[in-house]
């Protein structure tokens, strides 16, 4: 099971959010390269940059995270707001896997055409899910397909990666929700990795006996609460 620290971007700083919710927001640095760094350091298996202001429409991290990419030696998966084709194709070129949610469920025949060009592993399906249904546009809006279907119907075009965020436990450090990974994880052919609400390393233990292709830290971890070096032990 990889361990993947998150790198959360909002106006140039490195923030974890609450379930989603700009409003309710904490700033950890404003070195997002130097933060990377750190958790490569550490001994992350890959790291989880996401753009929250690509994300909710409104602005953008891009340059940043393009700056960050030649400088680091560990896997990126880039995450956020990646909607336009030409960007995704660009950002493909340095950065190890690239995760769409919003476009992969309103778009999917752009997704194939880019999945041409860069590979079906190289795209990450980004299953945000509230109430066992899937959300989108920055988790603003929910749409009536389960979970298990969203994920089944990638699976069936080929695709097998999937990040999946349980939004209420995002940022609360609740504990994961175990119930809706564990459907995930049951689907064959699918490689998971789980992200919300991990509390330490009692989470990372229990996640570990899910068969699991990875868990994101990320508010625990910022908040000295889990330490990579300690998850990667188990």
């Amino acid at each position: 099971m990889k361990i993947i620290p998150a790198i959360d971007l909002m106006d140039g700083h490195v923030v974890r959010l609450v379930k989603g919710d700009p409003k309710n927001k904490t700033v950890y640095s404003s070195n997002p390269l130097e933060i990377a760094k750190k958790w490569q350091s550490a001994g992350a298996d890959m790291l989880h940059i996401v753009d929250l202001d690509a994300t909710l429409g409104r602005g953008s991290n891009l340059e940043i995270i393009k700056k960050m990419l030649p400088e680091l030696n560990v896997p990126v998966e880039v995450a956020g707001g990646l909607c336009d084709e030409s960007t995704i194709l660009e950002i493909g070129k340095t950065a190890d896997r690239i995760v769409l949610g919003t476009l992969a469920f309103k778009d999917k025949e752009t997704v194939l055409k880019i999945s041409d060009s860069l590979g079906k592993k190289k795209i990450v399906i980004s299953v945000d899910q509230i109430d066992g249904k899937i959300a989108v546009d920055g988790w603003q809006q929910s749409t009536e397909i389960t979970l298990l279907d969203g994920m089944n119907e990638f699976l069936q075009l080929g695709f097998s990666e999937f990040l999946l965020t349980s939004i209420s436990r995002d940022g609360t450090m609740q504990g994961p929700d175990i119930e809706s990974i564990q459907k995930a994880c049951s689907l064959e052919n699918a490689n998971v990795i789980a992200s919300g609400g991990i509390s330490g390393i009692d989470d990372v233990k229990q996640l570990k006996k899910l068969n699991l292709y990875g868990v994101i830290l990320g508010k625990a971890l910022y908040e000295n609460k889990i330490s990579i070096e300690e998850a990667k032990k188990i």
